[in-house]
């Protein structure tokens, strides 16, 4: 059934590269506008190993943009509904959902040795800025998704090397908090980004971060488009296959 599920995809990919994609170990950290559809595409593309980590439950504030978003789900753990849905889409992945968040708590329970790829796809400062110390530091490839709100314009979102990203006030920040720490990442990776901010032109009914621990809080709430989330998710599944095409 693989063969017949991927066959066109094994007609440009050809049988080592199918091989490469069976054995690949990923794990994705955040499930949402972004995390969500990288997770989708590299499951479509064959993947044979895949964790997703979010710990997050799906809001209705979540569908215009996030991938396991629908009415129907409403409440329910993302990492669950989505195991859901790509065990549908291919029952022979190996597939771990994994509902947490990566943190200080919890940042030494995982071996980055262990995984070719490592997807970065959360927007917590602190936590993103440990995820990427540590990333770094292992074997596996790090790809890490900088700003997606407040995006418009498709043709400007763009993949560089960290230290290397312009416009983005989230690059802009974890730099500086690399530099005032003096923690910086052990070695260079590559991210998705865009240099465009547009404005936030309507208001926000509630802000979903108040009360939030002050560790994991993340900014203060912005628009976003479905479409530009969607696009940095598959360029990051899109960088990945690249990789595996050699």
């Amino acid at each position: 059934m693989y063969a017949e599920m991927f066959q066109r995809l094994w007609l440009v990919a050809g049988d080592e590269m199918m091989q490469r994609l069976r054995h690949c170990r990923v794990v994705i950290f955040g499930l949402g506008g972004v995390g969500s559809w990288a997770a989708e595409a590299l499951v479509r593309s064959g993947i044979g190993h895949l964790t997703i980590v979010d710990n997050d439950v799906v809001a209705i504030s979540n569908i215009n943009r996030q991938l396991p978003a629908t009415l129907a789900t409403l409440g329910r753990p993302k990492v669950e509904v989505l195991a859901e849905r790509f065990r549908q889409i291919n029952p022979d992945i190996d597939l771990r959902a994994v509902t947490d968040v990566y943190s200080p708590d919890t940042a030494d329970s995982w071996d980055f040795n262990q995984f070719d790829y490592v997807i970065d796809a959360i927007d917590t400062l602190q936590c993103k800025a440990l995820l990427i110390e540590r990333a770094t530091a292992s074997t596996a490839r790090l790809i890490s998704s900088m700003g997606a709100a407040r995006k418009l314009h498709a043709d400007r979102i763009a993949v560089a090397e960290f230290w290397k990203v312009q416009g983005c006030p989230l690059a802009r920040a974890l730099r500086q908090h690399f530099k005032r720490t003096g923690r910086r990442p052990a070695r260079k990776f590559r991210c998705i980004y865009s240099p465009e901010t547009i404005p936030n032109r309507g208001q926000l009914l509630a802000d979903s971060a108040a009360g939030a621990d002050p560790a994991l809080r993340k900014g203060a709430p912005n628009g976003t488009f479905a479409h530009t989330t969607a696009i940095f998710g598959l360029r990051i599944a899109g960088l990945l296959l690249e990789d595996l095409y050699a």
